[in-house]
């Protein structure tokens, strides 16, 4: 099985991978998870990690009885602040340099699509992206890029991470087991993907359809 084999395969049968982690590492797993959403919202090298899935199937596990569902929404909304926070901060570190290099780990085209995404939506761009795969891990790079008032920063990075950590665990919590839900995971692991990527798809598409109507 190649590599990106085994990335799709665990994207879509994260409730497998999350069980098995939950049998073999007990307690670990609420460490693992925090890792997780602290590198995919704090680390631009690492957008590519489950954020919305995880956190639903976190939610299910949480109401068959083998994680705690208050201990969960604590400990991974902590860990989407503080991955933002110290997102922010790099990016306020590096500044405008960020724009100029050419690293590997920096992808520009991610970089320019989020900067779009600002100039039409302002700070509200910290709560929006929360809801948008990789420009949730690159929209508090860019704050930080640009200089965004902290305070500012600092409250709309809270208002977005309490809703998004909220809105996915308490999804799976609530639904995650219900029969048709368990026995087609698989299915709605890739509909949360699909319907969180559509936002960003339709921006993007219609920044295109405005350059090529100049």
């Amino acid at each position: 099985m190649t590599f990106l084999q085994m990335f799709i395969d665990t994207f879509l049968h994260l409730d497998t991978h999350l069980g098995v982690i939950i049998d073999q590492y007990g307690m670990m797993t609420y460490a693992l998870l925090f890792l997780i959403i602290f590198c995919e919202t704090g680390l631009v090298v690492t957008p590519f990690l489950p954020g919305d899935s995880l956190l639903f199937a976190a939610g299910a596990f949480a109401a068959k009885g083998n994680l705690n569902v208050g201990v969960l929404f604590v400990l991974l909304a902590f860990a989407g602040f503080l991955g933002d926070t110290v997102n922010y901060w790099i990016g306020s570190y590096i500044g405008r340099k960020a724009y100029h290099w050419n690293a590997w780990f920096l992808h520009h085209e991610h970089l320019e699509k989020t900067h779009q995404f600002y100039k039409r939506n302002g700070a509200r761009t910290i709560i929006f992206a929360r809801f948008i795969p990789i420009m949730r891990t690159f929209a508090p790079f860019v704050a930080g890029v640009g200089k965004m008032d902290y305070m500012t920063f600092l409250l709309y990075n809270v208002v977005g991470d309490l809703v998004w950590v909220s809105l996915f665990i308490f999804a799976g919590f609530f639904f995650g087991n219900l029969p048709w839900v368990a026995h087609n995971f698989s299915i709605v692991i890739l509909a949360i993907i699909v319907v969180t990527v559509l936002p960003g798809f339709f921006a993007w598409l219609k920044h295109l359809l405005a350059r090529s109507s100049i």
